[in-house]
């Protein structure tokens, strides 16, 4: 008994340098998805093929000029600030005396705390106003961003030094001597509104800032978590997924 026959091997092409054949005419290669979308320029598919652009919200130019308005807006809220600094600040008496033919001026109450209650309302004030400022920043834009957040605190922070200036543009002048000798000797006047603590320019936009993060973290828009389960695909009766 002999074995039986194989057939033998059929040729290869000497011209096709790995030996194989080339593809015959009209056949097209299977290209993946993602290098289509790749090559294409398009955006990337998202987590069910669709593709995963605008969930991002604008480009980076939008979100700069929404940045560059909120801090002009927020910023020129410093003048109404600084009319209720200098409508609601106590007032600190001051005295005019005249010692070896020189005007010299002084505290009426030396032990009073007027001077500590201008700090303090200009202070509460700008808590307030960074509460508010914040909260409607939100509203407006709930998705947050980096510039929107800096264009916050930096319009904070000008507001405050517009209210500062103000403030004691609008109360009483600077020149105290002047003030006495205007008055008379021994006559009670106010002295011109002063903010001793400069780190009350900080309360503005440190407010705002915890309150926007804040409210962004508890009510702001959700990202899809890319480690959630996915909902299981179709397949056919052979366990290949369905189109």
């Amino acid at each position: 008994m002999t074995a039986p026959l194989t057939p033998p091997p059929p040729p290869r092409d000497p011209s096709s340098p790995g030996g194989w054949q080339q593809p015959a005419a009209g056949y097209t290669a299977a290209v993946p998805h993602d290098a289509i979308s790749d090559a294409a320029g398009g955006p990337p598919p998202g987590p069910y093929g669709a593709p995963s652009y605008g969930q991002d919200g604008p480009g980076m130019k939008a979100e700069l000029r929404e940045g560059a308005v909120v801090t002009v807006v927020v910023a020129l809220l410093g003048a109404l600030l600084g009319v209720l600094w200098w409508r609601l600040a106590p007032s600190v008496p001051l005295v005019g005396d005249v010692v070896d033919d020189g005007w010299v001026v002084y505290f009426k109450d030396s032990e009073g705390e007027q001077a500590i209650g201008v700090d303090g309302t200009f202070t509460l004030l700008a808590l307030a106003f960074g509460l508010v400022s914040a909260v409607a920043v939100f509203l407006w834009r709930r998705r947050g961003g980096v510039p929107l957040v800096v264009g916050l605190a930096l319009g904070g922070f000008l507001g405050s030094l517009l209210a500062w200036r103000i403030g004691v543009w609008l109360g009483p002048t600077e020149n105290v001597i002047a003030h006495a000798r205007a008055v008379g000797k021994g006559v009670t006047f106010s002295a011109p509104l002063k903010l001793g603590a400069k780190g009350a320019w900080l309360a503005w936009p440190l407010a705002a800032l915890i309150v926007h993060l804040g409210l962004t973290a508890l009510f702001g828009p959700r990202e899809p978590d890319p480690y959630e389960k996915q909902p299981p695909q179709p397949k056919d009766p052979y366990g290949a997924p369905m189109a």
